[in-house]
């Protein structure tokens, strides 16, 4: 899915006869990943919370999802009569589940990583929290990693790594590099055996020219945004 493809679906949300949206695309793509993650229901406070957002931002966000594109709808639970319905937040609509999958084929994993592991091809990596980001077959739309850095920066989040794998191994990005460089921009074999289990225990399979993102944040919440954000410039 091409970004501007993206958009373009998305379109009715941010139309407004009266005031522009203050949430970005980031806050849906992950809204709705969130809403998967609480097959049950999700409520407004709760999804405010998760995405980093205030409450006027929250509930027009909520309001477009539902009434604009039909992503997210009302849970109930049953009782014995209509009157003992019970509401327990919202979850997605088939509408919801069809657009994420399609996000989910190119971004198939969002998960938090181990600073401990991480934190050697990390910049200045005191006080932040990683989270990881596969982008698949986007090797050609990265160059140095800074366009990435940038979103995440922007998004309130404290910069992103970027690596490329080659079909055999991580690698920084680099726009011209030769055998000779090959020790200077590959990672070590510790964080190689991280990054790989961690995509197989998600049922993923990488393959050449597949990029991982690691989003940086003072928090884990801001660490998600940034490596999505991050991701979301590889589209």
């Amino acid at each position: 899915m091409k970004l501007m493809n993206l958009e373009k679906e998305l379109e009715p949300i941010f139309t407004s006869l009266t005031i522009k949206p203050t949430f970005d695309l980031v806050h849906i793509v992950l809204a709705l990943f969130i809403f998967e993650a609480h097959p049950d229901g999700i409520g407004r406070y709760r999804l405010e919370n998760e995405l980093d957002i205030g409450s006027g931002t929250s509930r027009s966000l909520f309001r477009r999802l539902k009434n604009n594109i039909n992503f997210i709808k009302v849970s109930e639970e049953i009782g014995a009569t209509d009157q003992e319905k019970v509401r327990k937040g919202h979850v997605l609509t088939n509408n919801g589940r069809i657009f994420l999958n399609k996000i989910k084929k190119i971004i198939p994993l969002l998960k938090e990583g181990k600073l401990s592991i991480l934190k050697e091809i990390i910049i200045n990596p005191q006080n932040v929290n990683p989270y990881i980001c596969l982008v698949k077959d986007a090797a050609d739309k990265i160059t140095n990693g800074i366009e990435q850095r940038d979103a995440a920066i922007k998004i309130n989040g404290s910069g992103a790594t970027c690596l490329i794998y080659n079909g055999q191994e991580f690698i920084f990005p680099s726009d011209s590099f030769s055998e000779n460089d090959l020790d200077d921009i590959r990672v070590s074999n510790k964080i190689q055996t991280y990054l790989k289990k961690r995509i197989t225990k998600a049922n993923i399979k990488i393959t050449k020219n597949d990029v991982i993102i690691i989003g940086l944040g003072d928090s884990i919440k801001r660490a998600r945004l940034a490596a999505l954000n991050a991701a979301l410039t590889l589209l």
